[in-house]
């Protein structure tokens, strides 16, 4: 059995370069093959070749050029939702196992504490969004213990943090992260808002997450939060409760109207997070990147184990 399998990145912005970072320094189980990218010169593909990594500047179609094409087992794809169709029909028609991190969703939404171990035969998996990765386990720990009837998350992030990909892909983020929050986190209707702010300095990401549940107490629900909230911090370490828990109850005497879902009677939970980078590549006020990039190195990591055993890198 191999030690380790080797990887490849396609796209040479802020996620791709931080992701190599992270399989360079931190991975047991993955090699760092090859990085791509379209821009020969991008602070990303020049770091990779003093490293030592093989590059290619030609996209995909170079990729499959390269000497050590064979060899790779599983792509990160880090560039767009658009130009993800053609990168996933390439890699998987090649045998290799794709991990999307554009909003896509062609393969099936993974987030690493809630379905990790779900999906690791499958060609594609995609890592949902940014927001979803942090605030997904919110959802999913309260869905555990309750009937999640609505659940609403609000991504605030450093208008610096927000390259071109994450510029172009606004809907699809809500898209995708509203999907998830239902398929994944297990809330009968989920609705996700981004927010770029332009503050100076830049702020670190925050989240919030609201939901409207029924059927289990609110100290069970801070109880299932905490807990999630330190099983995130294994591979996001800047993962952290901004504040306490808060709830609110309506009841008979006080029910609530809910656009589409009509009258409420249950726990209304709002969860504030922070999320601050660890700084491997982007500053640390890019949480949103590294909690994509830490989730995406999670996920191929167990993958990468699963070729292993079944006997092919």
């Amino acid at each position: 059995m191999v030690d380790k399998v080797k990887v490849a990145i396609i796209g040479s912005g802020n996620i791709g370069t931080d992701l190599m970072m992270k399989v360079l320094r931190h991975s047991e189980t993955l090699d760092m093959g090859a990085f791509v990218g379209i821009d020969a010169e991008s602070d990303g593909l020049k770091r990779a070749q003093r490293l030592g990594v093989a590059t290619t500047h030609e996209g995909i179609d170079g990729l499959q050029r390269l000497a050590v094409w064979p060899d790779i087992g599983v792509v990160f794809d880090a560039t767009s939702a658009g130009a993800h169709r053609k990168h996933s029909a390439v890699v998987t028609g090649a045998g290799k196992t794709m991990v999307d991190l554009t909003p896509a969703a062609i393969g099936p939404y993974v987030v690493p504490v809630v379905n990790g171990g779900e999906h690791l035969d499958a060609p594609n998996v995609n890592m949902v969004t940014c927001g979803g990765q942090a605030t997904i386990p919110i959802v999913a720990a309260i869905s555990a213990i309750a009937t999640v009837h609505y659940a609403e998350i609000v991504a605030s992030i450093s208008s610096r943090s927000a390259g071109p990909g994450t510029r172009a892909n606004i809907d699809e983020f809500t898209e995708t992260t509203a999907r998830a929050i239902e398929t994944v986190g297990g809330a009968a209707k989920g609705k996700a808002i981004i927010i770029l702010n332009p503050a100076e300095p830049p702020m670190l990401m925050r989240d919030t997450v609201f939901t409207l549940s029924s059927g289990c107490t609110e100290a069970e629900i801070e109880a299932a939060v905490e807990t999630m909230v330190e099983r995130v911090r294994t591979y996001v370490p800047g993962y952290r409760l901004k504040q306490k828990v808060q709830f609110e109850r309506f009841g008979s005497n006080n029910p609530q109207q809910i656009p589409g879902l009509g009258c409420f009677e249950g726990t209304k939970t709002s969860v504030f997070l922070e999320v601050e980078g660890a700084a491997h590549y982007l500053p640390a006020f890019a949480g949103n990147l590294d909690v994509m990039t830490s989730a995406g190195l999670r996920t191929a990591e167990k993958i990468a184990l699963r070729r292993m055993q079944k006997g092919f890198a």
